[in-house]
């Protein structure tokens, strides 16, 4: 079984994204960076969601960015990087995703690390 079964399918994936966002735009770390953000936050959220979805296995031709362009130029912190991965764990524990789940996502999101964090 794909990750993106495991994690709920789409509706899973994108209920998953949905509080990442949201635990995003409430984490004084890294709250600020949405400040006067071209998107709107539905769109940031669907945004994430397909990325989230194309990088599972699921069934979306994802059109977006890709992370390095997506970050070039914001000079994100090693801080704000693990902000966002505590984001991401706990919008997985809160949506009782499995431990070796949570371990594969944010191996994956961790991986990102060097097209994020640029020296």
């Amino acid at each position: 079984m794909s990750l993106y079964e495991r994690l709920g399918a789409s509706e899973g994936i994108n209920n998953i994204a949905h509080d990442i966002v949201e635990n995003h735009f409430a984490n004084p770390a890294i709250s600020s960076r949405f400040n006067n953000m071209k998107l709107t936050a539905e769109e940031l959220k669907s945004s994430a969601a397909k990325f989230f979805i194309a990088g599972t296995g699921g069934p979306v031709d994802y059109q977006g960015k890709d992370m390095l362009l997506t970050h070039k130029g914001m000079n994100v912190s090693a801080i704000e990087f693990m902000a966002v991965l505590d984001d991401v764990l706990e919008a997985l524990t809160k949506h009782e995703i499995g431990q070796r789940e949570q371990e594969e996502v944010l191996f994956i999101l961790y991986s990102f690390r060097s097209d994020i964090i640029l020296k």
